[in-house]
């Protein structure tokens, strides 16, 4: 193991790595691209911090040739090279009013069309309540002092966003206003927060707002419930000035009906859209989503490793929560083209039994 190790290191020295001393969270059905816990998530209901210093073990995926990994599973360590390594921070919208309504429901029949089209419900496209923008602003506020990048906040190169009313409406609260689509980073206004050690000095001040650029990938699990549709873009968009809405492949949203999307389609959805961020230049990115997006995209990871890790990346997100891993790619797809996204598609490569036994136990909290 250890010439090995010297071995790696020599025909890699001018390469950079990072270490990360917690559980790789990984599925040998996705073939390139592993989780990393960067931190704790943060929910503002619950106000919990998590700890990953207990976590002892690590996994790469099976069958992928996973050449930069060392030392035996009990080691607790892996190694990745920087260069194919970033932060992603999933936040799921706040409240919305579907959330509500559920919630003295206590169930999501109240989310089903009945006798009326889809688009006549008081709650298709939901919004966020009061409450919900509340949410956004709170969690605006604690990143303005969470230390990250060597700076006394965090700042984000990319915020990509589900096309959604509420995700836009959280995304706004949260990051807004957006640096303009085609204005190029040097000439954006953004400064540092308030009060900010930065924000006292003319060589640290500037600091450019992210863009926010709108992603259908990453909508929810579209169907059967009227507050996962969404509304045509050209009324969307006159909301939310500065949002790049130029991705956007339709104006009205073929996706929907009356059928809930398969569990097979949204994994295999989830997973091109980890590739597809994994494309991307910027190396630190949030993503404005929702809660079974989010689960469907997580509990594709984290087999036979740290009980903590596994309970915190795959427990249903709550309203405006950030949970925040590394991305990292083995190598493998970079040159695969992208196939872009449609209603149907071949049946998912990912091992469901895990998702649909945990859905069939978990008891009924709200729809995302």
């Amino acid at each position: 193991t250890f010439k090995l190790a010297r071995s790696l290191v020599r025909s890699l020295k001018s390469l950079a790595f990072a270490i990360e001393m917690t559980a790789v969270i990984g599925a040998a059905s996705s073939g390139a691209i592993a989780l990393v816990f960067a931190g704790a998530s943060r929910h503002l209901q619950s106000r919990r911090r998590s700890s990953y210093a207990d976590c002892s073990t690590s996994h790469a995926m099976i069958g992928d040739n996973f050449e930069f990994k060392l030392g035996p599973p009990e080691s607790g360590f892996s190694i990745f090279l920087a260069e194919r390594t970033k932060k992603i921070h999933f936040i799921r919208h706040a409240e919305g009013y579907h959330n509500v309504a559920t919630k003295a429901a206590g169930d999501n029949e109240c989310l089903k069309r009945g006798d009326r089209p889809a688009q006549e419900h008081g709650l298709w496209d939901a919004r966020l309540t009061p409450k919900g923008i509340q949410q956004g602003l709170e969690l605006r506020d604690y990143l303005a002092t969470r230390p990250s990048g060597g700076r006394s906040f965090t700042a984000f190169d990319l915020i990509v966003v589900s096309p959604l009313t509420r995700t836009l409406e959280t995304a706004d609260a949260i990051f807004g206003p957006p640096r303009m689509p085609g204005v190029p980073a040097f000439l954006d206004q953004g400064q540092a927060p308030e009060g900010s050690p930065e924000s006292e000095y003319s060589l640290t001040k500037a600091v450019p707002r992210p863009r926010i650029l709108v992603r259908e990938e990453c909508r929810e699990r579209w169907g059967s419930y009227v507050c996962d549709g969404r509304r045509p873009i050209r009324e969307i968009m006159k909301e939310f000035p500065g949002f790049d809405f130029s991705e956007l492949e339709y104006d009205d949203d073929c996706f929907y009906s009356d059928e809930r999307e398969s569990d097979e389609h949204c994994c295999e959805r989830a997973l091109r859209f980890l590739e597809w961020l994994n494309r991307r230049p910027e190396k630190c990115i949030a993503v404005v989503t929702h809660s079974s997006f989010l689960r469907h995209l997580f509990q594709q990871f984290g087999k036979d490793h740290c009980p903590d890790d596994l309970d915190t990346l795959q427990r249903l997100a709550g309203n405006c929560e950030l949970r925040s891993v590394v991305l990292c790619s083995h190598g493998t797809k970079e040159r695969k083209d992208m196939k872009p996204m449609t209603p149907e598609g071949p049946a998912s490569t990912v091992d469901l039994a895990m998702i649909k036994a945990k859905s069939q136990r978990a008891p009924n909290q709200g729809q995302a």
